[in-house]
């Protein structure tokens, strides 16, 4: 029987032949050597299945591909984790890469939660670093902290992306929910579901390298919202039982009120479906004008 790894290592991908090689570099260079990586290709036409194919002969860590037809990284993401062999389960983006002791320190980070207490855990969240090796957004407020995302999110001001691996069996049990003829869901959704039942051990390091002028998704962040508007609208609506910042708050309940109008829920059901009937009517002609200027974008 063959030995289950520690990690698995998902890289969804679309058409990126031509950054890819940033991800089997990182893990050509790991220290770590227990894991495995799992391509799930979104439909590519560039070439990037042969390429895959050609790493298989020369990696020094199994290689597993899977193709699937356009549907979205969120579709690619349930394949992997289903398919995913690994205890430890971290994505890791197709134009991104990680420094040569990621999985090495996660590795210590995980087996330094103690294992009665693993359970109570999902993951390890840590920092990113830009192309030029620059800290994206700040600090913890110490060095290893164990907490909800909720309170995360409540009592500190964390700004900046930040990344992290989670257990493949939680991950199983929080599938992203999968709208026909819709290939996008913000990923908050499945992070805030596993947030309200688990800890994450937060650790102030810095292990991902982040490209983000090449990510035209985050450039178009808006407009690929607006043509998915169920997986938009599902997001805010459970964002506010969420303990925001009343900023963020406030912006959440009016997106949730622009992306049901965006899927032709009438006002009053809208009302009923949020965390607040009043608070949202009172909200509803700013929702509607957010609704009107989306139109102007679609």
């Amino acid at each position: 029987m063959t030995r289950r790894p520690m990690f698995t290592v998902f890289t969804p991908t679309y058409n990126r032949k031509h950054t890819l090689h940033r991800v089997y570099e990182s893990l050509v260079r790991q220290t770590c050597t227990d894991f495995e990586w799992l391509v799930v290709d979104d439909g590519s036409i560039d070439g990037t299945r042969q390429l895959v194919d050609f790493w298989k002969h020369q990696a020094p860590f199994p290689i597993r591909y899977y193709y699937q037809q356009n549907g979205g990284k969120h579709r690619a993401f349930n394949k992997a984790v289903l398919k995913a062999k690994g205890y430890l389960f971290l994505c890791l983006d197709s134009d991104d890469a990680c420094l040569p002791q990621t999985l090495e320190k996660f590795k210590t980070h995980w087996k330094a939660i103690s294992e009665e207490k693993r359970e109570e855990f999902s993951g390890i969240i840590v920092h990113c670093l830009d192309s030029c090796g620059k800290l994206i957004g700040n600090r913890f407020p110490r060095d290893c902290m164990d907490l909800r995302p909720a309170e995360m999110n409540a009592k500190f001001h964390i700004r900046g992306e930040k990344w992290g691996l989670y257990r493949t069996d939680v991950l199983r049990r929080y599938p992203y929910p999968e709208f026909e003829g819709e290939r996008f869901i913000p990923e908050g959704v499945v992070w805030n579901r596993i947030g309200n039942d688990y800890q994450i051990r937060y650790v102030n390091e810095a292990l991902r390298i982040y490209y983000k002028s090449s990510r035209g998704l985050d450039a178009r962040s808006r407009k690929i919202r607006i043509q998915n508007p169920r997986g938009a609208r599902l997001y805010y609506r459970e964002a506010l039982m969420q303990p925001y910042r009343w900023l963020p708050r406030m912006k959440h309940r009016l997106n949730f009120i622009a992306f049901s109008l965006h899927t032709r829920i009438p006002p009053a059901r809208l009302c009923e479906e949020s965390d607040s009937y009043f608070t949202t009517m009172l909200f509803l002609p700013l929702g509607y004008l957010v609704y009107v200027l989306d139109k102007k974008i679609s």
